[in-house]
């Protein structure tokens, strides 16, 4: 079997070599199909590249949007919890900066009212429990209504040790259960934009 020189240097070495029984085998041989191909774009290319296939059309701004009023946006951009310390029922920086988001997003919606629950984490008796998180409740009630949300609005309970939202036995866990949530009552959804 012969071996054939790469048709593009096959030019100018046939001259000076003499090899034209090459070149003819070369030029009567089928071209492979990848050469008349252009080059595939490199992989950065196509990643940078929109898609357009029909099978993934693009969210609509009104489906990733977040509705002003909903339970989302409350949860989202006020936040629905603030944490406290072992034992404690007194409000840090953080809790502080959540209830006043809390207190600016109730003030724009003057209709709804609001359950604040308290809850505390798995150590202690029943009865402890329930009378810390009671405190944690009606300090969190307390501080909304220094920031102008009307009293009225507000009602607090206690569930002490119970409906903890995590069960392992250790503290990145009971600091996660050592919470008040401000739960939203007579919640009116707004309208689906979408569906109109």
């Amino acid at each position: 079997m012969k071996r054939c020189i790469n048709p593009a240097l096959l030019s100018s070495l046939a001259v000076s070599l003499g090899l034209a029984s090459c070149a003819a085998e070369q030029a009567s041989a089928p071209q492979s199909s990848t050469a008349s191909t252009p080059p595939s774009p490199p992989a950065q290319v196509l990643a940078a590249r929109p898609a357009t296939s029909p099978a993934s059309p693009r969210p609509s701004p009104v489906e990733t949007a977040i509705l002003p009023g909903s339970l989302q946006d409350f949860e989202q951009n006020a936040g629905d919890r603030v944490l406290f310390s072992y034992d404690k029922s007194n409000l840090d920086d953080a809790a502080r900066a959540t209830l006043k988001k809390q207190a600016a997003w109730f003030s724009r919606y003057p209709a709804v009212t609001i359950t604040i629950q308290g809850y505390c984490d798995e150590r202690g008796t029943r009865e402890y429990n329930l009378a810390l998180g009671a405190r944690r409740a009606v300090t969190v009630r307390d501080y909304l209504e220094s920031l102008g949300v009307n009293r009225d609005r507000l009602t607090t309970v206690s569930y002490g040790k119970e409906h903890p939202v995590c069960e392992q036995s250790d503290e990145p866990c009971w600091a996660m259960n050592r919470r008040a949530v401000s739960e939203i009552r007579n919640f009116k959804p707004a309208p689906n934009i979408a569906s109109r």
